[in-house]
Parts: C-alpha cells; sequence; structure tokens
C-alpha cells in the first residue's frame, strides 16, 4: 500500500529549542505552527517569540492553536517533559494525526506516552535522533519505530529529513538503539571531563593529548564545549538512560556518574566558543573541582 506524505502545510512543532530551530530553518518551515512553553512565561516569552519570528514560523500561544488543524506533529521538547508534553496535547489531536515522539526518553516513557497519544486517537511514533542536530541539521540520522512508522518515515521524508530508517514495529525500540548508544557517547564525554581536569591539575595536557593520538587535542575540545552548552540536557537524557538499563536489568554503575558530571559542568555556563585551555579555566574555577 503506498503510503501519501504528509504535506508541509499539515506540520506543528511542540517544543522549539535547539532541535526544533535548527530543523526549521534547514527546511524553510514556514507554513509550520510551532508552541513552546516558554511562550506563556514572562521571564522567557519575548526571547521565543524572536526565536519564531527568525525562523519564519508560525508562533503560537498555545498547544491547542499550534495543533489545530495538523496532522503531524514532532514533540521537541527536553528530556522530562516529553511525557508531560503528550498529556498535554493530546486532547487537542485530530483523528490519526501522527505523534513523532523525538525527544531522548527511556523506552518505558515512550510507550507511556505512546497508550496517551493512541487513547486520543492519534497515531505514535517512536523516533530516535542518533547524532547532533548541528551541523548535520535535516540529514540527521533518525529511527523511527512503532506500528506507524512506514508512514512516519513518508512523512518525515517528504518534510526533508534525508536520513530516516524505520526499525521495527514495536515503540521503544528506536529508543533503545538510542540510549544504549548513549551510555557510550555520553560517557565518553564525562571521561573526557574527568581526565582533562587531572591532567590540569597535574601539568600535563598536552603530554596526555599526545599519547592518545593527534585527534584528541580537537576531539577533548569538542566533548568538553557540547557538556558546557548541553550538559544540563544531556544529564536529563542520562536519566533516562538509567531507567532503561534499570528496566534492562543492567546496573547502571557508570552511568550514575555521568549524570553527574553532565549536570555540574552543564550548570557552570552556556558554553564556550574558546579554546580548550579557556574551557579548562572555566571548569576549574574557584579552584572548585567538578565532582
Amino acid at each position: 500500500m503506498q503510503i501519501e506524505p504528509t504535506p508541509l502545510s499539515d506540520l506543528a512543532l511542540i517544543g522549539f529549542g535547539e532541535a526544533g530551530r535548527t530543523f526549521a530553518l534547514a527546511g524553510a518551515w514556514k507554513a509550520a505552527t510551532v508552541f513552546d512553553v516558554k511562550t506563556t512565561r514572562p521571564d522567557t516569552a519575548s526571547a521565543k517569540w524572536a526565536d519564531y519570528d527568525a525562523a519564519g514560523v508560525q508562533g503560537c500561544e498555545s498547544a491547542a492553536a499550534a495543533l489545530a488543524g495538523r496532522s503531524l506533529v514532532l514533540s521537541l521538547v527536553t528530556a522530562d517533559q516529553a511525557l508531560s508534553a503528550a498529556q498535554a496535547c493530546a486532547p487537542f489531536l485530530l483523528p490519526g494525526t501522527l505523534w513523532c515522539d523525538m525527544n531522548s526518553v527511556a523506552p518505558r516513557t515512550k510507550q507511556q506516552a505512546a497508550a496517551v497519544i493512541e487513547a486520543a486517537g492519534g497515531r505514535y511514533v517512536d523516533v530516535a535522533v542518533m547524532a547532533p542536530v548541528e551541523p548535520a541539521r535535516l540529514s540527521v540520522p533518525l529511527l523511527v519505530s512503532g506500528r506507524h512508522a512506514d508512514r512516519a518515515v513518508a512523512a518525515l521524508s517528504a518534510n526533508g529529513f534525508a536520513r530516516v530508517a524505520a526499525v521495527g514495529d514495536a515503540v521503544g525500540r528506536a529508543s533503545s538503539i538510542k540510549m544504549v548508544r548513549s551510555v557510550m557517547v555520553k560517557g565518553i564525554e564525562a571521561l573526557t571531563a574527568e581526565m582533562m581536569l587531572a591532567a590540569d591539575r597535574a601539568g600535563v595536557v598536552g603530554e596526555v593529548l599526545s599519547s592518545l593520538g593527534p585527534e584528541w587535542q580537537t576531539r577533548a575540545d569538542y566533548n568538553l564545549d557540547r557538556m558546557l552548552v548541553h550538559g544540563l540536557r544531556r544529564a536529563a537524557e542520562m536519566a533516562e538512560v538509567a531507567r532503561t538499563l534499570e528496566d534492562l536489568g543492567v546496573e547502571p554503575a557508570m552511568t550514575r556518574g555521568t549524570i553527574a558530571r553532565q549536570h555540574r559542568i552543564g550548570s557552570i555556563a552556556a558554553g564556550s566558543p574558546d579554546g580548550l585551555h579557556h574551557k579548562l579555566r572555566l571548569l576549574t574555577r574557584d579552584g572548585t573541582e567538578m565532582t
């Protein structure tokens, strides 16, 4: 059976952080409607409306307004809000609306969200974003699972995503791949920070990096930058990773350490475009080790 793609004019975004802005700009989604909860907060509303204007999307004052008449929804909120967003938006969905949950959460969280969306008449799809959205943008790899995976692949592809693959008909399969992979990816970032803090204290940064290989000067700089910019979000994701491991009967011993260090470093500042030396100074300001 041929699946008709969902037209761009039927696209809505719930959540408009880095991923939402990046996708909207890359796809020139000027017909898309958007709602972010920060629109409703006095201290963040102006900045969020400016984000909408910069991206050329149709910002809305409520989820109900953004979802009205829309048949494809991308949920792009923070990990700790994924289920809440599904619960808040479910009453406003048209029957048959595709709800693409692109948030980095545990399979069990996605299954709970799926129950909410399906009970409201929507079609829930588990989508895992498998790489940073910058610089990949609409070429970022997406894994899709659930009963409506094939329909979602067609809809996402029609709206500009270039690397979308279905990985099964069970909600939670795509997110399992993402969550288990994050044990390594985010864990290496945390290990990099721990290594660099120790190397800096010992005065052997150059020697340690050269012993690992010529690529590690750039790699360490990149890993620290990602933690400074996205550490809080990564910590929330890693909490979902820990939940995933516990559900699988695996003790998240290393993952707990990753959560702590990602959160600590993410709490320092909103990132720095400067070099590795400056990042280390930022991490150790006031002489406090990030533990």
